[in-house]
């Protein structure tokens, strides 16, 4: 019988279904009840009604001459990657998946230019890579990253914004990092920065950092403007905390740090060490203050004047992380000597 609807089943065969699962587990966890775990179910392998569900679905995406049908099954796709963590373990039985997905989509004049369509093939390959064991394949698959790149560049904001998640989520790993900033994402990531939804603007912004961890990406990113956008948006309290650690990941360069002067950097290191009320971005604030010191000591004199005024160092130097305290206490010690040995000159010519 029915839970729901209390109708006599005609038939108690079981038929696997993964979708009908997730609905079934919704409908239990809402009326108190508790679904039994499937059995002999392991995480890093898929059973054999998961990849029947998949070969269904993915033959449809391939072979069916109805591009209706086609965009259905898409979307099916999408909402089981999404629901169920082993299915999206598919993948590491069928990895040329996403290349034969990919040109199902180019190859049908119905699916090529349809915006859901490409939403849900970039929302499929970022489900996907969620799971641990699909980055390096997604990484590998030739078509994978070009075609998130061009969702990136060309799609709706949803397209971009997925497309954004999912770079991120694959550059946890250091061979897609290095893939990644080749292929040419970083520039369009910054372009969704400047002009995207605040949540595409996140999801970007996680991306360049996870990037700019590998050293070559930097040099991407800052002749992409990353330096000048990261800056106004500070100056504009648009995220704060994100651009911030950014640019302290950028700070270990000369050039940037050059750059970051440049464009007003000093000026508004020290508006966010006075504004923010993220202890983190106080710190990465004091990082990049720091770095602009050592690079370019005729700032000390701006930020002595500042400090005068709102004394926003030394209450770091007291109050911040340890990191921060440390860099803090830094650069008012180069400010002291740098003050003495004016005065010393002062004297000296006397």
């Amino acid at each position: 019988m029915c839970p729901q609807t209390q109708q006599v089943l005609l038939n108690t065969t079981l038929v696997p279904n993964l979708l009908i699962r997730s609905l079934i587990a919704e409908w239990c966890t809402e009326n108190g009840f508790a679904l039994s775990p499937l059995e002999n179910q392991e995480e890093d392998h898929t059973c054999n009604s998961e990849q029947r569900t998949f070969d269904e679905i993915f033959n449809k995406i391939t072979s069916s001459s109805n591009s209706t049908e086609r965009k259905q099954a898409i979307k099916g796709l999408r909402l089981l990657t999404k629901r169920s963590s082993e299915f999206r373990a598919v993948l590491e039985e069928r990895p040329d998946s996403i290349s034969q997905m990919t040109f199902a989509r180019f190859s049908n004049p119905g699916l090529q230019n349809d915006p859901q369509v490409v939403e849900d093939m970039v929302t499929i390959i970022l489900n996907f890579s969620l799971h641990d064991s699909n980055k390096k394949i997604i990484g590998d698959d030739p078509e994978a990253i070009p075609f998130l790149i061009w969702a990136l560049k060309s799609g709706d904001m949803g397209s971009r914004s997925n497309s954004a998640a999912a770079i991120f989520t694959l550059s946890a790993l250091d061979s897609n990092k290095e893939k990644i900033g080749e292929l040419g994402a970083i520039e369009p990531l910054i372009d969704l920065l400047e002009h995207g939804s605040i949540i595409a603007k996140k999801d970007a912004a996680s991306a360049i950092f996870n990037l700019c961890m590998l050293h070559e990406n930097r040099s991407i990113a800052t002749r992409g403007g990353i330096v000048d956008v990261a800056i106004r948006a500070i100056g504009d309290q648009s995220l704060v905390e994100e651009f911030l650690a950014i640019l302290a990941l950028l700070s270990s360069n000369y050039d940037m740090v050059e750059l970051m002067i440049e464009f007003g950097g000093a000026t508004c290191m020290l508006q966010a060490m006075r504004e923010s009320e993220c202890k983190r971005s106080k710190e990465n604030a004091a990082v990049v203050l720091f770095s602009i010191c050592m690079y370019n000591r005729a700032k000390l004199k701006e930020i002595e004047t500042d400090e005068n005024t709102n004394g926003s160092l030394a209450s770091l130097a007291q109050n911040g992380t340890p990191r921060a305290r440390r860099k803090a206490a830094a650069i008012l010690e180069m400010m002291k000597k740098t003050k003495n040995m004016h005065m010393h000159n002062r004297h000296s010519s006397c």
